[in-house]
């Protein structure tokens, strides 16, 4: 598991597994994003696996899943107000971790767009799903 904090409150992981998430919640994480859909690769876990491992570990857990073909997915809406209402950090995962970052830029206003893409960048991470403003 190889979290990546983009911000006090975000960061971002490669696919993490439900047995992680005790881990998870115990590094203080209270919202968990998987920006994964289920199936995309065999033997991925599923979102009902992780939706129980949140539950039992006390964190929120979040499914928006989304690909390169339908990015950013059909409501951005709903996963700005999950980042914005979290109480507390919140984990966004895909396979690589990129996708979660893109997705948390396109979340991003205008006015916070420049210093968060200069975050983003700054990471090493291939945000052209996200392309420019």
């Amino acid at each position: 598991m190889n979290i990546v904090k983009i911000t006090p409150d975000i960061a971002v992981s490669e696919q993490i597994l439900p047995e992680d998430v005790a881990a998870i919640a115990a590094a203080g994480y209270k919202v968990l994003i998987n920006n994964r859909p289920d199936g995309e690769a065999p033997g991925q876990p599923s979102s009902a696996a992780f939706a129980a491992a949140a539950a039992q570990h006390g964190v929120s857990y979040v499914y928006y899943p989304v690909t390169g073909l339908d990015f950013p997915g059909s409501d951005l809406e709903q996963l700005s107000a999950a980042f914005a209402a979290a109480k507390g950090p919140a984990l966004a995962f895909c396979r690589s971790g990129t996708r979660s970052i893109n997705l948390w830029l396109a979340t991003r206003s205008a006015q916070e767009w420049p210093e968060a893409l200069q975050r983003a960048r700054s990471l090493g991470y291939d945000l052209s799903m996200v392309g420019q403003r």
